[in-house]
């Protein structure tokens, strides 16, 4: 998709960083302007900078089974194509109603809701077009991986369960359901496209690395918690106190700010095991897990 250079062995988060804002730009200048706004809506929901932790994961899970940087700049750009757009819905007044995301206004804050609600929508059918264009060996399962995590099976499903959860009470085991469909099922397709770029899924390393991303995209979930509490919105780029602010249930309410930081490296540990059969190849993505849990911001 692109010509840039391939990513270093062990420094993968800055590296693929780098790589992923390369080929999103590129999909972006590749379009044919047809709406202006909602194309300048979606660069601007897109391009504006973030952590880009999903395609990370893409490339490094990919390379671990032998997978070619080449061929993984397709999955790496769909899975945060949906991303942007579950950020962008979120951020709406009928849901979160943030007026900040990654240190500047939301989509619905400089353009308005409607035309929000349109490049969402945009942004994720782009997803599947970039993917599709790509015509990676194993598309359909590719495709069936990505619609998996974002529909009713997935993140659609953990959003609703979130916005019936709010004033409620759950358990802990209930808390860990929502966000493994809400958080945790992005997570895991990024790693699984990125799997499935390298080998068929019948492969066991590919339910090794499965086995990794469930635990990493909880332990992330729980890690948001306590920075919900404990970080300030300048470092973050969006509003601190707003779990408590609008009585979500959290890791921290449930388990206290100690019990959900254990809880976090309980989980990174599973994961950490889990790579056991990937051996020295799975060193970035170890590293990774480690960064994803240990932040501060």
């Amino acid at each position: 998709m692109v010509s840039v250079e391939p990513l270093a062995e062990r420094d993968i988060i800055t590296t693929a960083r780098a790589r992923t804002e390369q080929v999103l730009a590129q999909v972006f200048e590749r379009a044919t302007p047809v709406a202006g706004e909602l194309d300048a809506a979606m660069r601007y929901g897109v391009l504006g900078g973030g952590k880009r932790l999903r395609p990370v994961l893409v490339y490094a899970a990919g390379r671990a089974l032998g997978a070619e940087d080449t061929a993984l700049d397709a999955p790496a750009a769909a899975i945060e194509l949906i991303h942007a757009y579950s950020l962008i819905h979120d951020d709406l007044p009928a849901m979160d109603d943030d007026d900040m995301r990654r240190g500047r206004p939301t989509v619905h804050r400089v353009y308005n809701e409607a035309m929000a609600i349109l490049t969402g929508d945009a942004l994720q059918t782009l997803a599947f077009e970039v993917l599709a264009e790509a015509r990676p060996p194993r598309l359909g399962a590719m495709v069936g991986v990505l619609a998996h995590a974002s529909g009713r099976n997935g993140m659609a499903a953990g959003q609703a369960l979130d916005l019936c959860a709010v004033g409620g009470q759950l358990d802990v085991d209930a808390l860990a359901t929502m966000h493994r469909y809400k958080t945790g099922a992005l997570i895991r397709a990024a790693v699984r496209l990125g799997a499935l770029t390298a080998v068929d899924e019948d492969d066991p390393r590919v339910a090794a690395l499965d086995a990794y991303a469930a635990a990493i995209g909880l332990a992330f979930q729980i890690q948001d918690d306590i920075l919900d509490v404990t970080g300030d919105a300048a470092t973050l780029g969006k509003a601190t106190g707003a779990d408590a602010a609008r009585a979500k249930p959290t890791y921290p309410a449930l388990l206290g700010l100690e019990g959900a930081r254990a809880k976090a490296h309980g989980l990174l540990d599973e994961a950490l095991d889990a790579l056991a059969p990937l051996g020295e190849r799975a060193f970035p993505l170890a590293d990774l897990a480690r960064h994803m849990i240990d932040r501060d911001h």
